[in-house]
């Protein structure tokens, strides 16, 4: 008989960080999170938390992944903090991976091949994809037969057209060499459709929405009949909204007038483009921080009251062009950092949205942090919904997905 799958391991494996959340699915509780940051450098930290508990973090040797791994193991069994006797508990572990192309158009059960073409795959994202790689290795020689699933943040992407993910270049450039519109944020996008299309009691196979991930990384999906038609990012993150570091959406030309006048390679321009531009360069303030923005603004500082006037402005272009992509929208749904918490983020967006027949609601907005909520007022003809996400459930959720339909098969 097979065993029941019920305990299942998140990871997310970044350059330098390890976060972790460990989930009951028997009412998908979340028993335990945390992290594991600045591996490989200097002093590195693990962070626990037991669900309902207080945060505990300590100093530990993280030379790399495995060994970070190693400790996280350590913390989650642990006799008087932990949540598991040992690690035969925990029944299968989901990866946040990066990059699917259009080699992975769904989540996977990991095997030799395909970690082979994961590999084949760092290109698409030379940052990140080799520490999502390296933490499904990592899991592999700690968790011995346990079985693993990656989840692509690309996935729920693919239900593009040609003519939203296409680029105006030669074909060659997209059948040889796979140069396209990929988006990302996918595991996010998804779970808040799913839970829109709950909240608004309709089939998800009938759902029309902009969905609005807005964080230190923003984009936005439109989700005609419960998929995805169109989204923001790109071939890499840097498309789109105005973000935290990135440019997003930038005339090329002006990017190259950049880089000869601070005579940068190319490397060093996509460099600038992505870490050192949007919000953060336009205020000063560090990583783009909406919080540390929105003060600014609040005391007067110009700079990041324009910010947030760019912000507002470009987020509203995209909303108004995908509401009129789904043939109009059932909502409009903001999650992520931002999202959830900003009201003033928030509002930037939505007074820019009266021509759907929009209204803000102030006091909803500057109530709603965190939790799900209508920040339109209600005789709005689309309204506005704040739903916080769960990449990690949804991960957990694929993973379980996955696992039962490949012991079908």
């Amino acid at each position: 008989m097979a065993k029941e799958i019920r305990k299942i391991l998140v990871v997310n494996a970044g350059s330098s960080s390890l976060k972790y959340m460990l989930f009951d699915m028997k009412g998908e509780k979340m028993l335990c999170k945390g992290l594991v940051e600045r591996i490989g450098i200097d002093a590195p930290r693990l962070v626990y938390q037991k669900a309902g508990a207080e945060k505990i973090a300590r100093e530990i040797a993280a030379p790399d992944h495995a060994a970070a791994l190693k400790s996280v193991v350590e913390a989650i069994s642990d006799k008087e903090n932990g949540v598991i006797a040992s690690l035969k508990e925990i029944d299968a572990i989901g990866h946040r991976m990066l990059h699917g192309a259009e080699v992975f158009k769904d989540s996977v059960k990991v095997d030799a091949k395909v970690l082979k073409e994961c590999k084949k795959l760092i290109p698409f994202g030379p940052l990140h994809m080799p520490p999502n790689i390296g933490g499904v290795e990592a899991c592999q020689k700690i968790f011995k037969g346990v079985p693993n699933v990656v989840v692509f943040d690309t996935a729920f992407h693919q239900t593009m057209p040609e003519c939203a993910f296409l680029y105006a270049v030669a074909p060659e450039f997209y059948r040889k060499n796979g140069i396209r519109k990929y988006g990302f944020h996918g595991t996010s996008h998804k779970f808040v459709t799913q839970a829109a299309a709950k909240f608004l009691k309709k089939p998800l196979t009938k759902v029309n929405l902009v969905t609005c991930h807005l964080g230190n990384g923003s984009s936005l999906a439109a989700i005609k009949n419960g998929e995805v038609i169109d989204t923001t990012m790109g071939l890499t993150p840097l498309a789109g909204l105005i973000m935290g570091t990135r440019t997003g959406d930038i005339d090329v030309a002006a990017a190259i007038a950049i880089a000869k006048i601070k005579r940068l390679t190319l490397d060093e321009l996509d460099t600038f483009l992505n870490k050192k531009s949007g919000l953060e360069a336009l205020t000063g303030s560090k990583g783009g921080d909406m919080r540390d923005i929105c003060s600014k603004a609040e005391k007067g500082d110009l700079d990041a009251i324009v910010a947030l006037e760019m912000f507002g402005h470009r987020t509203a272009l995209y909303v108004g062009g995908y509401n009129t992509l789904v043939g109009g929208a059932d909502a409009i749904i903001m999650t992520g950092g931002i999202g959830e918490n900003s009201s003033e983020g928030r509002e930037q967006i939505v007074k820019r949205l009266g021509a759907l027949g929009i209204k803000l609601d102030k006091k909803a907005n500057a109530k709603i942090h965190g939790e799900i909520g209508v920040i339109s007022t209600k005789d709005s003809k689309i309204p506005v919904v704040v739903l916080p996400t769960n990449e990690e459930l949804m991960i957990a959720r694929d993973t379980m997905r996955v696992l039962k339909t490949s012991k079908k098969a």
